[in-house]
């Protein structure tokens, strides 16, 4: 996959990809959107998907933030977070609020089960989910949505081709 380093680009390619892992694969939402970016911004490790694994399903099908918002969040701290004590963090946390609030006002909430109106926690609910289509009705546009915030957010720091 080419690396475009124009905005527009880049913000379809790492929205295309992370979209591309949800549905095509079986990666969950978390999943999808960390690796995208990661992949992207060539921080690939053994680890990547691995840790955003427990957020799919808000948190482990808890229903609490949708995973898509974490995984992007931890691509956020992928690309600008802390590798010693102390260097700075304000800005990934100043980010973060930026795309936890839009993805907020975009969607009127950050939680998994409020988002979906299903409890995964639940037989009955992972049922409801899957027979309303819930991954291609709703959380494929949260994963898409949180590609291409993250796109825009990580421009800076995004490796050229």
């Amino acid at each position: 996959m080419g690396h475009k380093t124009d905005s527009g680009a880049c913000k379809n390619e790492i929205a295309a990809r992370a979209s591309s892992l949800f549905t095509d694969t079986d990666f969950n939402c978390a999943e999808s959107v960390l690796l995208a970016a990661a992949e992207r911004l060539r921080k690939c490790t053994p680890s990547i998907p691995c840790i955003a694994t427990a957020f799919g399903g808000g948190m482990g099908r808890k229903g609490s933030v949708c995973g898509a918002l974490t995984g992007a969040l931890m691509a956020l701290g992928l690309a600008y977070g802390r590798s010693k004590p102390i260097d700075d963090r304000e800005k990934t946390y100043g980010l973060t609020r930026d795309l936890y609030d839009s993805f907020t006002k975009k969607f009127g909430n950050p939680f998994c089960s409020e988002l979906i109106d299903c409890d995964l926690g639940t037989a009955e609910g992972r049922d409801k989910y899957h027979k309303l289509n819930m991954r291609d009705l709703k959380c494929k546009d949260y994963v898409s949505y949180c590609g291409e915030r993250l796109a825009e957010m990580l421009a800076p720091v995004l490796p050229k081709s």
